[in-house]
């Protein structure tokens, strides 16, 4: 799937969700490390490039999320109304090969990251040596 079609399913996705303004819907989000997060809310708003739900918590009590159509394309966030799916997923087509790289780069960021700070630790144990 090139960038083109990408845009084109994200416009699709964006123009889909803003028919369902004001209806209660269920989200449900993979927050990484087997974190899975399902809420129950109402969507309040659509935007250009993220949707705004506000979701029931305990007490009667409620906070708003946001969510980027982006994360509904890769199925990271899937929404639901009484028990239905709101979308297939976008990437069933793609064969597990193609799927893989567009997941590698995602996974290869925090390791740049994690890379960064045991280079700030050394600096620190040898601080530490000295005194």
């Amino acid at each position: 799937m090139n960038l083109e079609q990408q845009a084109q399913i994200v416009d699709s996705i964006h123009d889909t969700l803003g028919g369902y303004v004001g209806q209660r819907l269920k989200v449900r989000a993979n927050m990484g490390r087997s974190k899975i997060v399902e809420n129950e809310g109402v969507l309040t708003q659509v935007h250009p490039r993220l949707f705004i739900m506000e979701v029931d918590r305990k007490r009667g009590r409620t906070a708003r999320q946001s969510y980027q159509y982006v994360d509904v394309l890769t199925g990271t966030v899937e929404l639901s109304q009484n028990g239905e799916s709101l979308f297939e997923p976008f990437m069933a087509d793609q064969t597990e090969a193609s799927a893989t790289p567009a997941a590698t780069p995602t996974a290869a960021a925090p390791a740049a990251a994690t890379t960064e700070p045991p280079a700030g630790d050394d600096g620190d144990k040898s601080e530490g040596g000295d005194a």
